[in-house]
């Protein structure tokens, strides 16, 4: 399944910062319940992979994966252990290239069209636009104006029910 068929089922992700192993599959489950369909275990939670890993055998349906991505190498540890989603907090090229080359769904940070443009060239499968509390709607729909049509960009940070429909009417596919 595409990340865009992930987010039209839930445009959602839900950032599991800090779980530990032991939460990973009683909180999934109440996920996966809610209609959550992207699970995502940030690389600077509490033993990560045992988490992705467990999460990924027990919903092999949904796409589940690291956030806080930084190297290459962490990509090749984190398919060894199931996941299949890759998300950083910055424009890393090689990131990117690295997910790529393993098959894996990556969604890496920008906050310029440079670095949109270059992601995409790499061949992310979509944007989170990050920090989206310093950016606003407007930056959102202006920087999806001139990126090719249908790129899936999804805001973190600063989201919640006072904004996520100016967010969304600007054109945001989904929401960390």
């Amino acid at each position: 399944m595409t990340l865009r068929a992930y987010l039209t089922r839930c445009p959602l992700v839900a950032i599991l910062r800090g779980i530990w192993p032991d939460e990973a599959i009683p909180v999934g489950e109440a996920l996966i319940a809610s209609g959550f369909g992207i699970l995502e275990v940030p690389l600077n939670s509490p033993d990560p992979l045992v988490s992705i890993r467990r999460l990924a055998l027990r919903f092999p349906d949904a796409l589940v994966g690291a956030g806080t991505v930084m190297t290459p190498a962490e990509v090749t540890d984190i398919a060894n252990a199931g996941g299949r989603l890759i998300v950083t907090p910055h424009a890393a090229v090689d990131v990117v290239r690295a997910a790529k080359a393993l098959g894996l769904v990556v969604v890496p940070g920008c906050f310029t069209p440079t670095e949109a443009f270059a992601l995409l060239a790499a061949g992310a499968d979509g944007l989170k636009l990050f920090p989206a509390e310093a950016a606003s709607p407007a930056v959102l729909r202006a920087m999806l104006a001139v990126l090719p049509r249908g790129t899936p960009m999804l805001p973190v940070g600063g989201i919640g029910e006072a904004n996520i429909a100016a967010w969304r009417a600007a054109g945001a596919a989904g929401f960390g």
